[in-house]
């Protein structure tokens, strides 16, 4: 019955709710294209996820707000998958990451995740934006990603391969004058007193990549994306041992649900903050059930496991989404894409992709929100930078565990000490 209900508000604030669809489909495309490409699977990939996932968590979730595609958290868990043990791994670990998440909602265990510390959440999203951010290493250097599963060991053997070659100016300027642009963007809209919104992110990868084609740079491009939306069914067990096989499964669910929930918190409290204080809070258990069906759905023809992607459902909030409407116009907006504009889209070089991914993950982890998690109590403090350096170095799980952890003994010694 609660579907019906969500359902028949649907079309209540459908102006303001196209806007932000429309909106928030801009600013997912780069970000589709480029976490397709960062995780080792075509670009294709990427928009599928968004398309099919974030149109089924929307239609099902839990939140009013919440976008769902491929995020940055989630290809920091698929980038070692695939490079051990390819693409062709993802579709059986996808459709068994949601049927583990759909069990978490059958079992109402989403009540409890949404309970993990603040300190905890917070250093799990700067230990994804540090690693989001040296994930961009190939792209921006234009050079092959080093051989190995662990990300950091990865980035700076590919880091000392770019230095050992010719230096490919090209691709570095044009990443980091996405990102300047992408950066400067609000102070030049207020210094030219432009009275529209346009997303910083479509309007510097539309003018860098613009340049970079009539100068005629020598750039890596997308190419290859389909004019078409693949829907083929194609599933085989992969090449790995079962016991990796069930941690990359829990591992992959374990993310989606804690970053989705994450994800439905913060809409929540821009909602209350910049809507209106009476608006309905998410529903935990049913958010997840979108998100499990969703990274199913998509998966299965081609495309990756999803989750809440927390920058994109800010968008929708900030361009004044009132129900679900608008992350599904997203989707439907990011088809139109596919079937219409994929020869344009495929000049886009990678590079510029890499410096939106960098924009992403300074607005992830900014200078703001460091200094506050860092002006807590010294307990929190050690939460916060504990998490984020086991997620940077160990793994995303295993960062959120020692968090834990850690929380659990601070408070019981804080408790003491009373």
């Amino acid at each position: 019955m609660s579907y019906l209900r969500d359902w028949q508000t649907l079309l209540s604030h459908w102006k303001k709710d196209v806007i932000a669809g429309l909106t928030v489909g801009i600013v997912a495309l780069p970000l589709a294209l480029g976490f397709a490409i960062t995780t080792g699977a075509p670009a294709s990939a990427g928009l599928t996820t968004a398309i099919i996932a974030g149109f089924l968590a929307a239609l099902f979730g839990g939140s009013n707000y919440q976008v769902s595609g491929p995020t940055g958290a989630m290809t920091v868990v698929l980038v070692p998958i695939v490079a051990s043990y390819g693409v062709s791994a993802l579709p059986a670990l996808g459709i068994a990451a949601g049927l583990i998440i759909i069990a978490i909602s059958a079992f109402r265990l989403g009540t409890y995740i949404d309970r993990v510390p603040l300190a905890v959440m917070e250093g799990f999203t700067l230990g994804i934006a540090l690693i989001i951010a040296i994930q961009q290493i190939p792209l921006i250097f234009d050079v092959p990603k080093a051989e190995g599963s662990h990300t950091v060991s990865v980035a700076l053997a590919t880091l000392r391969r770019a230095l050992d070659e010719p230096v490919h100016w090209s691709s570095i300027g044009l990443a980091f004058a996405t990102l300047a642009l992408k950066r400067l963007w609000p102070r030049l809209k207020k210094l030219l007193h432009i009275p529209f919104h346009i997303p910083a992110s479509a309007l510097a990868v539309v003018i860098v990549s613009l340049s970079a084609y009539f100068a005629n740079v020598d750039a890596t491009r997308i190419d290859n994306l389909p004019r078409t939306l693949s829907l083929n069914f194609e599933f085989s067990f992969p090449d790995m041992p079962v016991v990796h096989f069930i941690y990359a499964a829990i591992v992959i669910a374990a993310l989606g649900a804690i970053e989705s929930l994450l994800s439905a918190r913060v809409a929540d409290g821009l909602a209350h903050r910049e809507i209106d204080h009476d608006q309905p809070r998410h529903q935990p258990n049913k958010e997840l059930f979108g998100q499990g069906l969703a990274t199913i759905a998509s998966v299965s023809v081609g495309g990756l496991p999803a989750t809440g992607a927390i920058a994109r459902t800010s968008v929708n909030v900030h361009a004044g989404a009132r129900t679900r409407l608008a992350a599904m116009i997203h989707s439907l907006f990011l088809l139109f894409v596919v079937l219409f504009l994929a020869p344009v889209i495929s000049y886009i070089p990678t590079a510029v992709l890499a410096g939106v991914l960098l924009g992403t993950s300074l607005r992830i982890a900014n200078p703001r929100s460091i200094r506050e998690a860092l002006q807590s109590t010294g307990p929190q403090r050690l939460v916060y930078c504990a998490t984020a350096l086991a997620v940077l170095f160990i793994d995303l799980i295993w960062g959120v565990v020692i968090g834990l952890a850690i929380n659990y003994i601070a408070q019981k010694t804080e408790r003491k000490t009373r």
